[in-house]
């Protein structure tokens, strides 16, 4: 039965119940998300089989009930990770390990949600996009990616494109700045064209920054300067992670600045675990082809590239970018040659 693909989304609900879990539980359990996504799931994913299968159910409550479930388990996250830090003493390794944990969680559901949420013409979902990314400490996703990514992705006009040979560390500085300062630019010629000043609030840049230091000077207030330590340590690796996703997903990849971005563009990939963990994000190429498809329609493309290995676990590689270059350049070459 089609049906069969929703279903399968709900695994994604899992890293957010672990984090939950593992803040409530306190000591050694805050760790319990980060074990499972980055150890657990990264190992079995080499394992475990591809589902090419393109079939989908047109039924779109049940894919969109996900998205909304990962919204308010986002804020439970949030919540339960400061009464965590507030209700237990950690040391500094398991201080770390609550950020982590829960960064990761913001980077592999509430932004992979929030990507998702953003592409929506309903302004309630887009409006969840941006809290979203606001819980991830994000000011600039919501712009770069609509208005800059989407129209020069694979050109040099595009700061969220890893170039060939580029390492994810540099990748990470330079996309980071680059996409801060185009969708700062962006936002000031749209205000400028209505008259306003694109220094003010009314620049989304500036505008998240500002109500991410009121809740940051809020969280220090009322919980101490330590939860607003692990706050932001949650938020630099959920961003990370949105870099790393980004850097595997069109790493290498190019095309002239006129030509229409199609299904060779960008990097998919099948694997199980990468797929429905990640509501179909892996088939990245299918989106970028067709940006308004909701990610229970994705498809997957026999003519796009194919990372060797899914989205999950390619991040061992891409930490040691002499192994990332050997497994991934030689695809690049091949296709170049062919």
């Amino acid at each position: 039965m089609t049906i069969n693909r929703n279903y399968k989304y709900l695994w994604s609900l899992s890293t957010s119940a672990l984090v939950i879990t593992g803040n409530l539980m306190g000591g050694w359990w805050v760790a319990l998300n980060f074990v499972f996504s980055l150890g657990i799931l990264a190992v079995l994913e080499n394992f475990v089989p591809e589902d090419k299968n393109n079939e989908s159910d047109q039924e779109d409550w049940f894919p969109d009930s996900i998205l909304w479930l990962h919204v308010a388990m986002q804020i439970v996250s949030i919540a339960t990770l400061i009464y965590s830090i507030q209700h237990f003493e950690y040391n500094f390794f398991q201080f770390i390990l609550i950020g982590i944990s829960v960064g990761v969680n913001s980077g592999s559901s509430a932004i992979v949600i929030a990507h998702e949420l953003i592409h929506r013409k309903n302004k309630y979902m887009r409006l969840a996009g941006q809290f979203l990314l606001l819980t991830a400490c994000n000011i600039y996703f919501y712009v770069d990616h609509l208005k800059v990514h989407h129209k020069w992705v694979g050109t040099g006009n595009d700061p969220a494109t890893a170039k060939y040979n580029e390492s994810l560390y540099a990748f990470f500085i330079r996309s980071t700045i680059g996409q801060i300062k185009s969708s700062f630019n962006v936002e000031g010629v749209r205000l400028r064209l209505i008259g306003k000043n694109p220094w003010s609030i009314n620049n989304y840049v500036i505008g998240s920054l500002f109500i991410l230091l009121i809740f940051g000077m809020v969280l220090s207030y009322l919980f101490g300067p330590a939860v607003l330590i692990a706050f932001l340590l949650q938020g630099f690796f959920a961003n990370f992670l949105l870099e790393y996703t980004n850097y595997i997903e069109h790493y290498g990849l190019t095309r002239r600045d006129q030509e229409r971005v199609t299904e060779v563009h960008s990097w998919q990939t099948d694997r199980v675990i990468s797929r429905f963990f990640l509501i179909d994000l892996s088939r990245h190429a299918d989106h970028h082809y067709y940006a308004s498809k909701p990610y229970h329609t994705l498809l997957s493309h026999e003519g796009s590239p194919v990372l060797p290995g899914g989205y999950v676990s390619m991040i061992y590689y891409a930490l040691c970018p002499p192994l990332f270059f050997k497994k991934v350049n030689e695809i690049i070459e091949k296709r170049n040659r062919s």
